[in-house]
């Protein structure tokens, strides 16, 4: 399986060590051996409460900051443009393939320590459930009714179970 995580820390109240990173390249694998997605990309950006409320309203158009944002890059919706995967060939050269990429998460880590704190659970648990939310979006899940909520808890609360993250 070649599922990857490209990270980016534009937040200065968490350190973002390599512990964690490794914790949420684990709950990537599980995720997708779930979901029976064997390769992609998923790029993950930390940010802090004011950065997500700025994008947010931006793209949501709700004035408030959120703990989870996801931008599915295979949408297919009538406003969506075409993306095509393709590598050129090239007369002997070796040409490196363009990574299939899944979307963008970004993550609030001042809204994940508020909500571990609230929820009585480390960091990381709140992490890793945000980005497993997060990657669930972009595999086009939705929590819009309780059916599609309780679908997406049990995916989430599953994986989580996987890597020793439990409540």
């Amino acid at each position: 399986m070649s599922l990857s995580v490209v990270w980016n820390n534009e937040q200065e109240e968490h350190e973002i060590n390599s512990e964690l990173i490794e914790l949420l390249e684990r709950i990537l694998q599980k995720a997708g051996e779930a979901e029976g997605i064997e390769k992609g990309e998923v790029d993950l950006t930390f940010v802090d409460n004011e950065r997500i409320h700025e994008l947010n309203l931006e793209y949501r158009g709700i004035d408030r900051p959120t703990d989870v944002l996801s931008f599915a890059m295979n949408e297919t919706g009538e406003d969506e443009p075409e993306i095509i995967y393709a590598v050129a060939e090239d007369e002997g050269e070796e040409l490196e393939e363009v990574p299939y990429v899944l979307g963008d998460i970004i993550i609030s880590v001042t809204r994940a320590q508020e909500q571990a704190l609230e929820y009585g659970h480390s960091l990381e648990r709140e992490l890793g459930f945000l980005f497993v939310h997060g990657f669930l979006h972009l595999l086009g899940y939705d929590h819009q009714d309780p059916e599609s909520e309780a679908e997406m808890m049990s995916k989430q609360e599953n994986v989580l179970a996987q890597v020793g993250l439990t409540r």
